[in-house]
Protein backbone atom coordinates (compact mmCIF):
# COMPACT_ATOMS: atom_id res chain seq x y z
CA UNK A 1 0.00 0.00 0.00
CA UNK A 2 1.56 3.48 -1.03
CA UNK A 3 0.96 6.29 1.61
CA UNK A 4 -2.45 7.92 1.02
CA UNK A 5 -2.96 11.55 2.64
CA UNK A 6 -6.86 13.05 2.68
CA UNK A 7 -7.72 15.90 0.85
CA UNK A 8 -10.50 18.00 1.50
CA UNK A 9 -12.71 17.01 -1.24
CA UNK A 10 -15.51 14.46 -1.04
CA UNK A 11 -16.49 12.17 -3.51
CA UNK A 12 -20.07 10.32 -3.24
CA UNK A 13 -20.43 9.25 -7.06
CA UNK A 14 -18.56 7.17 -9.36
CA UNK A 15 -19.12 10.19 -12.16
CA UNK A 16 -17.40 12.39 -9.66
CA UNK A 17 -14.81 10.02 -9.48
CA UNK A 18 -14.13 9.55 -12.57
CA UNK A 19 -13.64 13.22 -13.58
CA UNK A 20 -10.84 13.57 -11.35
CA UNK A 21 -7.48 13.91 -13.19
CA UNK A 22 -6.18 10.68 -14.64
CA UNK A 23 -3.12 11.79 -13.26
CA UNK A 24 -3.93 11.47 -10.09
CA UNK A 25 -3.85 8.08 -7.83
CA UNK A 26 -6.25 7.95 -5.15
CA UNK A 27 -8.33 5.78 -2.85
CA UNK A 28 -11.84 6.56 -1.84
CA UNK A 29 -13.35 5.41 1.61
CA UNK A 30 -16.87 6.08 2.41
CA UNK A 31 -16.72 9.31 0.09
CA UNK A 32 -13.55 10.75 1.72
CA UNK A 33 -10.52 11.02 -1.41
CA UNK A 34 -7.10 10.19 -0.21
CA UNK A 35 -4.37 10.60 -2.95
CA UNK A 36 -1.59 8.05 -3.00
CA UNK A 37 1.92 8.81 -2.74
CA UNK A 38 4.57 7.38 -5.89
CA UNK A 39 5.77 3.86 -4.61
CA UNK A 40 9.48 3.27 -2.99
CA UNK A 41 12.10 0.68 -4.93
CA UNK A 42 11.74 -1.53 -2.02
CA UNK A 43 7.76 -1.86 -2.99
CA UNK A 44 7.73 -1.83 -6.44
CA UNK A 45 10.60 -4.58 -5.77
CA UNK A 46 8.65 -6.97 -3.86
CA UNK A 47 5.65 -5.81 -6.08
CA UNK A 48 7.60 -7.20 -9.27
CA UNK A 49 8.58 -10.42 -7.56
CA UNK A 50 4.84 -11.24 -6.25
CA UNK A 51 3.43 -10.66 -9.96
CA UNK A 52 5.82 -12.84 -11.84
CA UNK A 53 4.96 -15.46 -9.32
CA UNK A 54 1.48 -15.34 -9.21
CA UNK A 55 0.98 -14.65 -12.77
CA UNK A 56 3.22 -17.74 -13.92
CA UNK A 57 1.05 -19.73 -11.54
CA UNK A 58 -2.28 -18.01 -12.72
CA UNK A 59 -0.88 -18.58 -16.13
CA UNK A 60 -0.07 -21.98 -16.35
CA UNK A 61 -3.43 -23.16 -14.40
CA UNK A 62 -5.21 -21.70 -17.55
CA UNK A 63 -8.85 -20.97 -15.27
CA UNK A 64 -10.87 -17.96 -15.42
CA UNK A 65 -8.74 -15.94 -12.68
CA UNK A 66 -6.48 -13.03 -13.58
CA UNK A 67 -3.95 -10.94 -11.60
CA UNK A 68 -3.79 -7.39 -11.91
CA UNK A 69 -1.06 -4.97 -10.06
CA UNK A 70 -1.80 -1.21 -8.97
CA UNK A 71 -3.16 1.09 -10.48
CA UNK A 72 -6.45 -0.78 -11.33
CA UNK A 73 -9.35 0.62 -9.56
CA UNK A 74 -10.98 -1.85 -7.34
CA UNK A 75 -15.13 -0.45 -6.83
CA UNK A 76 -16.16 -1.91 -3.08
CA UNK A 77 -19.40 0.63 -2.82
CA UNK A 78 -21.62 2.52 -4.17
CA UNK A 79 -23.34 4.42 -1.37
CA UNK A 80 -21.03 5.25 0.45
CA UNK A 81 -18.47 4.82 -2.42
CA UNK A 82 -15.48 2.61 -1.83
CA UNK A 83 -12.72 2.60 -3.84
CA UNK A 84 -9.44 1.19 -3.80
CA UNK A 85 -6.20 0.38 -5.35
CA UNK A 86 -4.61 -3.20 -3.97
CA UNK A 87 -0.75 -3.67 -5.10
CA UNK A 88 -1.92 -7.29 -6.09
CA UNK A 89 -4.80 -8.52 -6.93
CA UNK A 90 -6.58 -11.88 -8.50
CA UNK A 91 -10.25 -12.12 -9.79
CA UNK A 92 -11.68 -15.29 -10.84
CA UNK A 93 -15.21 -14.22 -11.47
CA UNK A 94 -14.62 -12.49 -15.04
CA UNK A 95 -18.50 -11.16 -14.50
CA UNK A 96 -16.85 -8.73 -12.15
CA UNK A 97 -13.96 -6.59 -14.66
CA UNK A 98 -16.02 -4.47 -17.06
CA UNK A 99 -12.20 -3.35 -18.86
CA UNK A 100 -12.20 -0.87 -16.36
CA UNK A 101 -12.10 -1.87 -13.17
CA UNK A 102 -13.08 -4.60 -10.55
CA UNK A 103 -16.60 -3.95 -9.82
CA UNK A 104 -16.75 -6.13 -6.40
CA UNK A 105 -14.27 -7.80 -4.12
CA UNK A 106 -11.43 -9.68 -5.72
CA UNK A 107 -10.76 -13.14 -4.64
CA UNK A 108 -7.36 -12.08 -3.45
CA UNK A 109 -5.32 -9.28 -2.07
CA UNK A 110 -1.82 -8.10 -1.22
CA UNK A 111 -1.00 -5.19 0.13
CA UNK A 112 2.25 -4.22 0.55
CA UNK A 113 2.92 -2.10 3.65
CA UNK A 114 4.16 1.36 3.16
CA UNK A 115 6.03 2.83 6.82
CA UNK A 116 3.61 6.30 6.46
CA UNK A 117 0.22 4.72 6.40
CA UNK A 118 0.47 1.42 8.08
CA UNK A 119 -2.56 1.27 9.54
CA UNK A 120 -4.55 1.54 6.28
CA UNK A 121 -3.57 -1.84 5.52
CA UNK A 122 -3.65 -3.01 9.13
CA UNK A 123 -6.89 -1.97 10.15
CA UNK A 124 -9.03 0.18 6.78
CA UNK A 125 -8.18 -1.92 4.40
CA UNK A 126 -8.57 -5.48 6.79
CA UNK A 127 -12.52 -4.10 7.69
CA UNK A 128 -13.41 -3.42 3.94
CA UNK A 129 -11.75 -6.21 2.44
CA UNK A 130 -13.73 -8.79 5.10
CA UNK A 131 -16.69 -7.02 4.88
CA UNK A 132 -17.15 -7.12 1.02
CA UNK A 133 -16.01 -10.51 0.22
CA UNK A 134 -12.60 -10.63 -0.32
CA UNK A 135 -11.62 -13.96 0.55
CA UNK A 136 -8.05 -14.37 1.48
CA UNK A 137 -5.69 -10.83 1.94
CA UNK A 138 -1.99 -10.38 2.79
CA UNK A 139 -0.29 -7.74 4.19
CA UNK A 140 3.49 -7.91 3.01
CA UNK A 141 5.39 -5.98 5.63
CA UNK A 142 8.82 -4.76 4.61
CA UNK A 143 10.05 -3.10 7.37
CA UNK A 144 8.68 -5.99 9.81
CA UNK A 145 10.20 -8.54 7.16
CA UNK A 146 6.76 -10.64 7.96
CA UNK A 147 3.54 -11.35 6.04
CA UNK A 148 -0.10 -11.99 7.86
CA UNK A 149 -2.29 -13.45 6.04
CA UNK A 150 -6.06 -13.29 6.57
CA UNK A 151 -8.81 -16.11 5.11
CA UNK A 152 -11.84 -14.42 5.21
CA UNK A 153 -13.89 -18.25 5.43
CA UNK A 154 -17.89 -18.53 5.50
CA UNK A 155 -18.03 -17.83 8.97
CA UNK A 156 -14.64 -17.44 10.47
CA UNK A 157 -11.45 -15.17 9.97
CA UNK A 158 -8.53 -16.97 10.04
CA UNK A 159 -4.89 -15.21 10.70
CA UNK A 160 -1.26 -16.57 9.85
CA UNK A 161 1.72 -14.58 10.44
CA UNK A 162 5.12 -15.88 8.70
CA UNK A 163 8.29 -13.93 8.08
CA UNK A 164 10.30 -13.68 4.82
CA UNK A 165 12.42 -16.97 5.75
CA UNK A 166 9.03 -19.04 5.49
CA UNK A 167 6.80 -20.23 2.62
CA UNK A 168 3.16 -19.75 2.82
CA UNK A 169 0.23 -20.95 1.40
CA UNK A 170 -2.03 -19.14 -1.28
CA UNK A 171 -5.36 -20.73 0.23
CA UNK A 172 -7.58 -19.90 -2.88
CA UNK A 173 -5.71 -22.83 -4.39
CA UNK A 174 -4.59 -26.25 -3.43
CA UNK A 175 -1.25 -26.45 -5.08
CA UNK A 176 0.43 -22.96 -4.52
CA UNK A 177 2.64 -22.57 -1.95
CA UNK A 178 5.18 -19.17 -2.13
CA UNK A 179 8.99 -19.67 -0.49
CA UNK A 180 9.58 -16.15 0.47
CA UNK A 181 13.17 -16.96 1.28
CA UNK A 182 13.90 -17.53 -2.48
CA UNK A 183 12.18 -14.48 -3.63
CA UNK A 184 14.62 -11.53 -4.66
CA UNK A 185 13.30 -8.99 -2.80
CA UNK A 186 17.11 -6.51 -2.73
CA UNK A 187 16.21 -6.23 1.33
Amino acid sequence: MLPAVQSQMEITTWEQYEALSKDRRVEIFEGAVYDMASPSQEHQTILTELLVLLRNYVKSKGGSCAIFPAPFDVKLNDTPLIVVQPDLMIVCDKDKLDGKRCNGAPDFIIEIVSPNNSSDDYIRKLHYYKDYGVREYWIVDPQRQRVIVYYFGQTDLEMEVYTFQDTVKVNIYDDLYIDFSKLDFGI
